[in-house]
């Protein structure tokens, strides 16, 4: 049986179970998580994303025995004070049970200055005037002695932040590729294909995952945006399966992840399209119940 190249997928979808539309209670979401980590698709799955400011309430639960550290990454959304990670780490450098393997924060022009050691840091590109000049930056970053930092795009739309289309997530993806610039995305992400779900438009994971292909291959922007448009599932489909091995590390040389509010979401679809080779999903018996 054809399936999609591993390393295409292989620690692709980060776990956002606290975050909207899913909103999950952290201790719900934590035990959750470790039910991904011990599930047939464990190797899909990436960390536990958590608010920064809530790791005090994480460190006050009963935390799963997995013979392991619970790998997090520490969220700051655009806008919240960035002391927060700091003010995180803290707190976790008492414990042995909670590992942070990244932080996610705003761009802004002092990032250089927090006290985070060697914590990879993924800063959010934001619009307008900043916006060439925050990825210019986190490229200037990149090249600084060991400092591990990408960028980071928003896919969803939220009350401060209206949908990108194909045309504006395109030339992200195209000026990445072109400058040499990881990133991640966040938000909206939930299908296999670009499609309207509850009357909103909402961008397609194998759209994306061929459009950062295209960019990294040719870096052609009316074809980057094409693939995002795209809405032939088989046409996508097939597409990935024709990806190598070699392709599919190049894609993920630059899309190194995306946040998700319910990670058997698109492995489920996946698996379906046959880009997976899944019998189980293992889905939580109540978690239709929040």
């Amino acid at each position: 049986m054809s399936t999609a190249p591993p390393a295409l997928l292989a620690g692709l979808i980060d776990d956002a179970a606290v975050f909207p539309p899913g909103n999950a209670p952290l201790t719900v979401a934590v035990r959750r998580h470790a039910g991904h980590r011990q599930a047939p698709y464990a190797v899909l799955v990436g960390p536990l994303l958590v608010p920064a400011s809530d790791v005090g309430a994480l460190l006050s639960q009963q935390l799963p025995e997995a013979g392991r550290p619970l790998e997090i990454g520490l969220i700051a959304r655009p806008g919240v004070d960035p002391s927060v990670v700091v003010s995180a780490l803290g707190l976790l450098a008492d414990t042995d049970a909670v590992e942070a393997v990244g932080a996610e924060l705003g761009w802004f022009p002092g990032w250089r200055d927090l006290p985070v050691g060697g914590l990879p840091l993924t800063l959010e590109i934001p619009r307008g005037a900043d916006r060439d000049r925050a990825l210019e930056d986190v490229r200037a970053g990149m090249d600084e002695s060991g400092r591990v930092v990408q960028a980071k795009f928003r896919t969803g739309a939220t009350q401060t932040w209206d949908w990108p289309d194909e045309a504006e997530l395109a030339t992200f993806l195209h000026d990445c590729a072109r400058v040499g610039v990881p990133f991640k995305l966040t938000g909206g992400l939930h299908h296999a294909v670009r499609a309207e779900h509850d009357g909103e438009p909402q961008h397609g994971l194998l759209n994306v995952l061929l459009a950062v292909h295209s960019a990294a291959h040719d870096g052609d922007l009316t074809a980057v945006e094409s693939l995002l448009a795209q809405r032939d599932s088989d046409l996508l489909t097939d597409a990935v399966l024709d990806l190598d091995d070699p392709a599919a590390a190049r894609v993920r040389g630059l899309f190194t992840a995306y946040g998700c509010c319910e990670v058997t979401d698109p492995i489920g679809e996946l698996d379906a399209l046959g880009l997976l080779d899944l019998d189980d999903l293992d889905r939580d018996p109540d978690e239709e119940n929040l």
